[in-house]
């Protein structure tokens, strides 16, 4: 399997989009049935090797390994949680390391995704925050998490995709617009968009913009307070894009979509579940068509952070009951494997282990 490079002299085909593929290949005198094949092996049947699509001539395929990779991420350390989750550290052509996680379910699979290597928003309960920024993922990079994890997933079908792993997608803007376009093409991965959310802690300028886009994807916000001076306090992004110039952009964004903005609130202990914060809540989400996911603080070595207890949970859960919009309580999968993405990106000491999903 062939591990990710970045050459100025070959494409990464999981930067094209068909249409562009269809137009690159032509350019070398080739046919787009030609071309439509080569998607077919890469996207349908999951082959990476350009030698070894077999009814391409020799000819043919000795032009594609001279101008194109299909380059896809090394796995490095892979943990299965009890739940059935695994988590994955993976190499970049650079050495540069991020995480991805394979949620499987009876028949179908959710894989949440990184969009950069680290972030630079710094949000304080966060894993990745505590590692700053280093670059923006490629598209390819992006794209290739989901060739990696079709090869894992064996007998189960790959039917959502998150963006809810290490970095801010929207500000990773362009190549993440562009990977979704590859997901949802239909001789590409071929999702529908509304299997694909994109996860934002409210990069206001880009909500606005990806309002505008012919891809309609879900949207999830990571809201986790509704008072100003708390999440200014673990979210710093707050202090530039407050909550009343959020909560407008994403009802704006909601008339220009099909779909209901998803708010994902961490509960913490002592932090943000009290009687302010319940108000806070109801009056933030009260008058939105949306979703609420809570979800318990997933414990980050060296953050000082609680995880509520049930019965706390229960309590914060029975005082929203009044809200209109569907709430859920998410579990936090994969607790026992470092589930918080950032943990492993974090470590330098790493245990390969390769397992495959099957169903029991």
């Amino acid at each position: 399997m062939m591990t990710s490079v970045q050459s100025p002299e070959v494409i990464n085909f999981a930067d094209l989009t068909p249409e562009q593929f269809y137009k690159t290949v032509n350019e070398l005198g080739h046919s787009k049935f030609r071309a439509t094949q080569i998607l077919d092996w890469v996207y349908n049947k999951e082959v990476y090797e350009f030698r070894d699509m077999t009814n391409l001539g020799k000819d043919l395929r000795e032009s594609l390994r001279k101008h194109f990779r299909i380059a896809i991420p090394k796995v490095v350390e892979s943990h299965k949680s009890q739940d059935g989750s695994v988590k994955f550290l993976l190499e970049l052509w650079d050495k540069n390391q991020i995480e991805m996680i394979l949620m499987p379910y009876e028949k179908s699979a959710t894989l949440c995704i990184s969009s950069q290597v680290g972030c630079a928003r710094k949000c304080k309960f966060c894993a990745t925050g505590k590692l700053g920024l280093t670059r923006n993922l490629y598209t390819s990079e992006i794209v290739g998490q989901l060739l990696l994890a079709k090869k894992y997933i064996k007998d189960r079908k790959l039917t959502n995709v998150v963006f809810m792993g290490m970095g801010e997608p929207l500000d990773n803007y362009d190549n993440v617009v562009q990977a979704v376009r590859i997901i949802t093409a239909e001789q590409g991965v071929n999702l529908s968009s509304r299997k694909i959310t994109i996860s934002t802690c409210g990069v206001i300028p880009k909500i606005n913009k990806l309002a505008q886009e012919d891809i309609k994807v879900k949207l999830a916000v990571s809201l986790n307070a509704v008072l100003d001076a708390k999440r200014n306090e673990i979210m710093p992004i707050n202090k530039v894009f407050p909550l009343s110039d959020l909560k407008k952009a994403l009802l704006d964004f909601r008339h220009a979509t099909a779909y209901r903005v998803t708010f994902e609130y961490v509960m913490i202990r002592n932090f943000n579940m009290g009687n302010d914060d319940v108000r806070a809540l109801l009056k933030f989400l009260g008058d939105q068509s949306c979703k609420l996911n809570l979800i318990a603080w997933n414990k980050v070595e060296g953050l000082d952070y609680e995880s509520p207890s049930e019965q706390e949970i229960e309590e914060f859960k029975a005082k929203l009951s009044t809200l209109q919009c569907p709430i859920m309580q998410r579990n936090s999968r994969g607790n026992d494997i470092a589930g918080a993405c950032g943990q492993l990106a974090g470590k330098t000491e790493t245990k390969e282990i390769k397992p495959i999903l099957t169903k029991k």
